[in-house]
């Protein structure tokens, strides 16, 4: 888009518009055609990071019990768990739909209520724009 662009993290409607958090665009009547595939992109791609979690959560079932670890050991333990999971899923090692039976997806905690508008930031929305944009100019997907 002619304009280098950070990375993102992907929230929802309750979260504050930050040039750094990407966040949809407020659903109701008035939304363009370009607004509501921008919408679209984003939960699918919202959808894309559930699954890999609930894969990385169903190979390294220690995950799903961390509470008999110690708080100074789990950051490492995520980070090692993170690790292995990249290397074995670019290693094509099969993974065992089994053990999803015992992985539920779980809601990721978020905020209750909508962040106050006065939290958004006015210059977000250029990056959503410019999002936006590029969605529009990458065509159905």
């Amino acid at each position: 888009m002619g304009r280098a662009q950070k990375y993102v993290l992907l929230g929802d409607a309750t979260y504050p518009l930050q040039d750094w958090i990407l966040k949809p665009y407020q659903e109701d009547e008035n939304l363009t055609q370009r607004q509501l595939q921008f919408n679209y992109r984003l939960k699918r791609a919202h959808s894309v990071i559930e699954n890999a979690f609930l894969r990385l959560k169903a190979r390294w079932q220690i995950l799903l019990k961390c509470d008999d670890c110690s708080l100074e050991l789990l950051p490492t333990l995520v980070l090692a768990c993170c690790i292995l999971h990249n290397v074995c899923e670019a290693h094509d090692n099969p993974f065992n739909e089994e053990w999803l039976e015992g992985t539920e997806p779980t809601e990721l905690p978020k905020p209750c209520q909508p962040a106050p508008a006065a939290m958004e930031d006015g210059r977000a929305e250029q990056v959503r724009e410019l999002m936006c944009q590029y969605f529009e100019s990458c065509g159905e997907g």
